[in-house]
């Protein structure tokens, strides 16, 4: 089931809103937003898993939340 995120890489992608507020609550400071969300997704220690209707990816101490269905980011926040 992991791998169907995985596979799916390339139908990655966010709205407006969410990479303002994913660079918001990560305090990231890059251009393209997808694509470090990407590479954070498949580094070989990245932790995925599926509830309902979203993926969770935790890796370097942040969780990126990823709909199933559309393979929107829809957030990202840092472990608390």
């Amino acid at each position: 089931m992991e791998n169907e995120l995985l596979e799916n890489l390339g139908r990655l992608h966010t709205t407006e809103l969410g990479v303002i507020r994913i660079k918001k609550n990560l305090s990231l400071n890059v251009e393209n937003v997808i694509e470090w969300c990407k590479e954070k997704i498949s580094l070989f220690n990245a932790e995925i898993t599926r509830k309902g209707k979203n993926w969770y990816i935790t890796i370097d101490n942040c969780i990126i939340t990823v709909n199933a269905y559309s393979y929107t980011v829809i957030t990202a926040h840092k472990v608390k």
